[in-house]
């Protein structure tokens, strides 16, 4: 019987990050679930979602979960974290940084000198600290056998990021560095026969979006009403699942560096999303959406 991959979801409460841990459950997986909304806590997003959630449905598709209610921007509480899974486990197969939590903290509206600098800074600190705080602790542990994965999860490829201003200096920057994240891990990692990538949803149905259009998972159509652009969105489950690919590719190494997208790796994989379309949408926003082309997915999902 072959050993249960081990694996680190830093941000699965909700969105994406929940998405991959239950892809990696339906591997098999042993996935360790973080957030700061657990315990009978929420952080300061104020949302429902908990990590203990997300743990009953990793377990629910077929792997085992560990939730741990962590804070990864206090360094104290991540080297604990990591310590933990040693102890546990005494390995780390895959990290998976995909803290943020910056969703309420940018204005679209605002130029850099109109913006809220504590929120501008405190976004900034969410979506890049945390993940350099995860890495430094948490590397020592996946570098212990050749093979380890680190995911750095963002909004864009470096591609489609360093041609397209990200409407915010604040979100612009922050998702161009956690680009950068992946590329300068792999090339730290690479001499140790570890991999690292950048990786991107699509359009997220995440639970905030779905709120956003008045809609929900089952009924997520209706919203086309008010954004025909929407039919291109896909669900957290279709990120996780090429998260799970990349995981379970014993060539993955052939990808260290590379800046991913959910919808490209689904055309190198074969996986699907939950509804068993395969939507490509970072190549449905370049050609039709930002074209400024009537919103039509064909060919496209």
């Amino acid at each position: 019987m072959s050993e249960r991959m081990i694996a680190l979801v830093a941000g699965a409460t909700r969105g994406a990050g929940r998405g991959v841990a239950v892809a990696l459950g339906a591997v098999g997986a042993t996935v360790y679930v973080t957030g700061r909304s657990g315990g009978g806590k929420r952080s300061e997003m104020d949302r429902p979602e908990t990590i203990e959630e997300t743990a009953a449905l990793v377990t629910e598709a077929g792997g085992e979960s560990i939730p741990v209610v962590v804070d990864h921007l206090v360094p104290e509480q991540v080297e604990a974290l990591v310590e933990r899974i040693d102890a546990e486990q005494g390995r780390l197969d895959v990290l998976v940084n995909d803290i943020w939590g910056g969703e309420l903290l940018f204005d679209w509206n605002a130029r850099v000198w109109e913006h809220s600098l504590d929120a501008g800074l405190r976004l900034l600190r969410l979506a890049v600290d945390t993940h350099v705080i995860t890495s430094h602790y948490a590397l020592p542990l996946l570098i212990r056998r050749p093979g380890g994965l680190v995911v750095e999860m963002t909004d864009g490829t470096s591609e489609y990021n360093a041609e397209n201003y990200r409407v915010s200096l604040f979100y612009d920057l922050a998702k161009v560095s956690v680009n950068r994240l992946g590329f300068a891990q792999a090339k730290e990692l690479a001499p140790l026969g570890g991999t690292a990538v950048s990786l991107t949803p699509g359009w997220l149905r995440s639970e905030l979006m779905l709120e956003h259009y008045g809609v929900t998972e089952a009924n997520w159509r209706d919203a086309l009403v008010r954004e025909p652009h929407f039919a291109i969105s896909e669900s957290p489950l279709y990120v996780g699942r090429a998260v799970a690919a990349l995981a379970t590719d014993p060539d993955r190494a052939r990808w260290n560096g590379a800046s991913l997208s959910s919808g490209g790796l689904a055309q190198v994989y074969g996986f699907t999303d939950a509804d068993g379309s395969r939507p490509d949408a970072w190549r449905y926003i370049v050609e039709v959406q930002d074209a400024g082309r009537p919103a039509d997915v064909t060919g496209y999902r």
